[in-house]
């Protein structure tokens, strides 16, 4: 069952959830006015790059742990499911680079603020799981799913914009893709969600 607070697998979650909500804050701050679209990627790689090392720490604390404070399993699919948001979100912001878009758009704004909140709600939980406070997690999870819906319905809503205002066949596929990248990493999100749902159901 659990260990005391200070576990290296809890901590370690809590800086990948400092990390991601750092990274969505960034991106969020900026992607509405990119002077520069190499330097945002590249901050959005650095962010990525930190959690992953993260995600390398808990991987070699696996493999050397005999007692896991939860099923190992678990800590194994919420850290891939963490690590996911924020390759999620990197790959956004390369593909600013790589189709050189530094005009603002509102969608792309609607997408962040989602995200951002998304991330939000992820640290409360994991800092949760950290104290113990397993059916209070629920609350967080739940939010995160809510916030899946919206982005959902914001990428009908934005593609459905696209098609009918935008007449460049090749601007239309850049910020299709880019819309459909920021919705899968709510999704990357409401995996997060899920994995916190099977854990509080284990251990509750």
């Amino acid at each position: 069952m659990f260990k005391k607070k200070d576990d290296v697998f809890f901590t370690t979650l809590e800086s990948m959830a400092d990390t991601i909500l750092e990274g969505v804050h960034y991106f969020e701050q900026n992607v509405s006015k990119i002077k520069d679209a190499t330097v945002f990627a590249k901050s959005m790689k650095e962010y990525e790059s930190k959690c992953d090392r993260y995600v390398h720490k808990i991987l070699t604390e696996l493999n050397k742990t005999f007692i896991t404070p939860i099923e190992r399993e678990d800590i194994l699919k919420l850290t891939t499911s963490l690590d996911d948001v924020l390759d999620g979100i990197e790959a956004c912001a390369s593909r600013f680079e790589m189709y050189n878009i530094t005009e603002p758009d509102e969608y792309v704004t609607l997408f962040a603020d989602n995200i951002l909140r998304c991330a939000q709600q992820i640290k409360k939980a994991i800092y949760l799981l950290s104290d113990k406070k397993l059916l209070a997690m629920r609350e967080p999870a739940i939010h995160i799913n809510e916030l899946e819906n919206q982005a959902d319905d914001l990428l009908r809503v934005s593609v459905k914009s696209l098609f009918t205002n935008v007449k460049d066949p090749i601007e239309l596929i850049k910020r299709k893709e880019i819309y459909e990248r920021l919705e899968q990493t709510t999704d990357y999100c409401e995996d997060v969600a899920n994995t916190l749902e099977t854990i509080i159901m284990r251990n509750s």
